[in-house]
C-alpha cells in the first residue's frame, strides 16, 4: 500500500518523464499547507533557472500581516512573480510539471497567473 505522498511522486515522475523528452524548461510546483513554492528548471533539468515562493520576506510583506500563503491569492501572486522572473532569465517557453498535485485550486491559481504574466506553457 502506497502512501499518499508515494502516490503523488509515481504520479508526478510520469510527467517528468514526458516533460524531460519535450527538451524545454520546466515550471515545477510544491505545495505545502503553508506555502507554495515554483522553479523553473533549464531544459536539461541540471540548473534551476528561476524561484518564487511565500516563503521569501518580500512575498510575506505583500501578503499582509497573516502573511498567508496558504490561499489561492497567495498562489496567484507567486505564479505572476514565477513568470516575471524566469522571463528576466530569458526563458518564454515551459513545460508545466504539477508534480503530481491535482490542476486544481492553488496550483491551477499559480499556472493562470504565470500564462497571465506572459509565459507560454
Amino acid at each position: 500500500m502506497l502512501t499518499k505522498k508515494e502516490q503523488r511522486l509515481r504520479r508526478a515522475r510520469q510527467t517528468r518523464i514526458r516533460i524531460a523528452q519535450q527538451g524545454v524548461a520546466r515550471l515545477s510546483v510544491n505545495r505545502t499547507n503553508l506555502h507554495i513554492y515554483a522553479s523553473v528548471f533549464s531544459e536539461d533539468g541540471t540548473k534551476v533557472l528561476a524561484t518564487a515562493s511565500t516563503a521569501e520576506a518580500e512575498v510575506r510583506a505583500q501578503l499582509g500581516a497573516a502573511g498567508k500563503g496558504g490561499n489561492v491569492a497567495a498562489a496567484a501572486l507567486i505564479g505572476k512573480r514565477i513568470a516575471e522572473k524566469a522571463k528576466a532569465a530569458g526563458v518564454e517557453k515551459v513545460a508545466f510539471d504539477r508534480a503530481g498535485f491535482a490542476y486544481h485550486g492553488r496550483v491551477k491559481a499559480l499556472a493562470e497567473a504565470a500564462r497571465e504574466a506572459g509565459l507560454q506553457f
